[in-house]
């Protein structure tokens, strides 16, 4: 599959109709996707491709669900649709804040704890009925919470069971925080997928005049648990890495923790050199805002922010502050997960669309067929930097 093409080349025949329920939280993403598959099935139709057996065409695969609430605040799954024999996808988004409801009169704004509830409310309505159900949650539920440190709980792992328990066959995240989680479920679909190629294709668009060499451009983790994706693009790009590291006092302890007392930066000479700091999430953006002033105190020239999830718990005050003061060239992050209006209008932010990719897994899997080309971007990334290296569009 070439980067222009607008469809995947599958040649199986699904042994379930696909359905799709966008919960609440990815209404316009849902949307997208859906497009994606109903463009694609009808071309194959009508070059011969495929079938129009059993549902395989569709003006739309999203299924009526909803999950609506009662005054006291509790809920229920509904769907209104058949799904029986149906291959299910539900796609969530946990961290969709701009979703609400009503308890005894006040307006709440729904949580990741209420995200994961209608979440299983609508595979309980689903009630065993579809072929096979899988959940598209890009931001895995409590991803942060997976190792106990002393008398703590597991939230993840015993979320991941939870779907379990309830006959999900698969599941697929991007960019898990730890992919080790997995272990919770040895024995279930998990898939955790990269988004290393969009973020090359938006660095690339976004300034074409850069050097893709080892001389004119640099990778760094802002701390040493992003290491695997720093080092993982670098290699790609065949340039070298670098990673920041928090020395702490481990005699002391202030409001529950060791005091940092100094960054260390590990890696080559900075001074002169791009980079592309990358990271799986920016919760307050404390972080890599605090990554790009050390790199331009050590006289780093462009540098590019790229995140899966830009979750920007303290708003963009702080991003439009730093991008004043030069500290930074572009913020790119996905449309994984919500994005303010406000986000979007800002002239240093560039928004990564997954609606395609997420569409292309989605396809694939419908088929019974491997996800391994589509889970290793390596031979997409090596075609765009050709394309970049020839003066061509990206």
């Amino acid at each position: 599959m070439t980067d222009t093409q607008a469809k995947p080349v599958l040649t199986t025949i699904p042994e379930g109709r696909l359905a799709i329920i966008p919960m609440k939280s990815t209404t316009e993403i849902g949307k997208k996707v859906d497009n994606y598959l109903v463009q694609w099935r009808k071309e194959r139709v009508t070059a011969g491709q495929a079938s129009d057996d059993n549902g395989y065409c569709r003006d739309s695969f999203i299924v009526e669900a909803n999950t609506p609430r009662f005054g006291t605040g509790e809920a229920k799954g509904e769907i209104k649709t058949s799904i029986r024999g149906d291959d299910l996808y539900i796609l969530v988004d946990v961290m969709n804040y701009s979703v609400t409801y009503k308890m005894n009169g006040f307006e709440n704004v729904m949580s990741p704890d209420d995200h994961f509830q209608d979440l299983k409310r609508v595979i309980a309505a689903a009630g065993k009925k579809a072929r096979r159900v899988s959940v598209i949650m890009p931001y895995l539920y409590e991803g942060r919470q997976i190792k106990q440190n002393g008398r703590e709980s597991l939230d993840c792992a015993g979320a991941l069971q939870e779907l379990m328990d309830l006959d999900v066959e698969n599941i697929i995240t991007f960019d898990a925080h730890d992919a080790r989680v997995q272990n919770a479920i040895p024995y279930s679909g998990f898939e955790t997928v990269s988004p290393a190629y969009q973020f090359i294709k938006n660095v690339l668009r976004a300034d074409p005049d850069l050097t893709i060499d080892s001389s004119h451009l640099l990778v760094v983790s802002p701390d040493e648990g992003g290491m695997g994706r720093a080092i993982y693009l670098a290699n790609v790009l065949g340039i070298d890495m670098g990673m920041f590291y928090k020395r702490r006092d481990f005699s002391t302890v202030v409001n529950g923790s060791n005091p940092v007392v100094a960054h260390e930066f590990l890696g080559p000479d900075v001074e002169g050199k791009d980079v592309i700091i990358i990271d799986d999430m920016i919760s307050s953006g404390d972080a890599v805002l605090e990554t790009a002033q050390l790199l331009k105190k050590k006289k780093a020239g462009k540098i590019f922010i790229c995140a899966t999830f830009g979750i920007l718990t303290g708003g963009t005050t702080p991003f439009d502050s730093a991008y004043k003061r030069g500290l930074f060239t572009k913020l790119i992050t996905t449309n994984l997960v919500y994005q303010p209006e406000e986000l979007l209008k800002k002239p240093y932010y560039i928004s990564c669309d997954m609606s395609k990719y997420i569409a292309l897994i989605i396809d694939t899997l419908n088929h019974d067929c491997s996800l391994s080309g589509l889970l290793n971007p390596v031979d997409r990334i090596n075609r765009v930097l050709e394309r970049y290296a020839r003066g061509e569009k990206i």
